[in-house]
């Protein structure tokens, strides 16, 4: 019987399914093809019909669960949004409640932050730094959109600023994740977050927002 595209994108994802359950399990370095074929259900052959090795199956699945914000910050520094600094705020709490409702990216961030990316998994780690470095830049360009509207508080420079919300909000996350949820990351990141941009935000931006 002739496969259809729908079933060949099904037989993909439960590939990848089955590593992430083995990655999460076992860790990456002590989890093979083979096992991820049995677990899957399917032959070794199968997997490198969609995927060359396990590092481009590890890809796949760190790439089904995207950040969320990297195309919405660098549209609104092209378009020159009114408050940037607002819009970072509000992607940034987003977040935190996307990632303590989602069971399945949780996991993924876990496998993420205890792989080691040793030989052939070196270039994963590469391509995240990569992202951050992106990221990082994007949120320097946020900052000194805010701080040419005379939105940032004169105490910080751009690049300072995007430093410091970029290792709280990442510092949250990972203690979050790694000490099992030992906090409440909704309720207290927010209050977090919200307590940073006061200060990011001049005392004539923070008088009109209590208005």
């Amino acid at each position: 019987m002739r496969r259809t595209k729908a079933d060949a994108e099904e037989t993909r994802q439960g590939i990848v399914d089955a590593a992430e359950r083995l990655f999460f399990r076992n860790g990456v370095d002590r989890t093979s093809l083979e096992q991820i074929a049995a677990e899957a259900g399917v032959t070794r052959g199968a997997i490198y019909w969609y995927f060359a090795n396990k590092t481009d199956l590890f890809m796949a699945m760190v790439d089904s669960v995207p950040l969320i914000w990297e195309d919405v910050i660098a549209r609104a520094v092209v378009e020159d949004h009114p408050d940037p600094l607002t819009l970072l705020e509000t992607i940034a709490l987003d977040a935190l409640d996307l990632l303590a409702s989602d069971p399945r990216r949780q996991r993924i961030y876990r496998i993420m932050t205890r792989c080691t990316y040793q030989g052939d998994l070196a270039r994963v780690r590469d391509r995240q730094q990569e992202a951050m470095t992106r990221q990082r830049a994007l949120f320097i360009a946020a900052f000194n959109l805010a701080a040419q509207k005379g939105q940032l508080n004169p105490a910080w420079h751009a690049e300072t600023a995007a430093r410091s919300f970029d290792w709280l909000f990442c510092g949250m996350m990972m203690e979050w994740l790694h000490f099992e949820q030992n906090f409440d990351l909704v309720n207290a990141g927010t209050a977090s977050i919200r307590g940073l941009f006061a200060q990011f935000r001049t005392a004539a931006v923070r008088t009109m927002e209590t208005v």
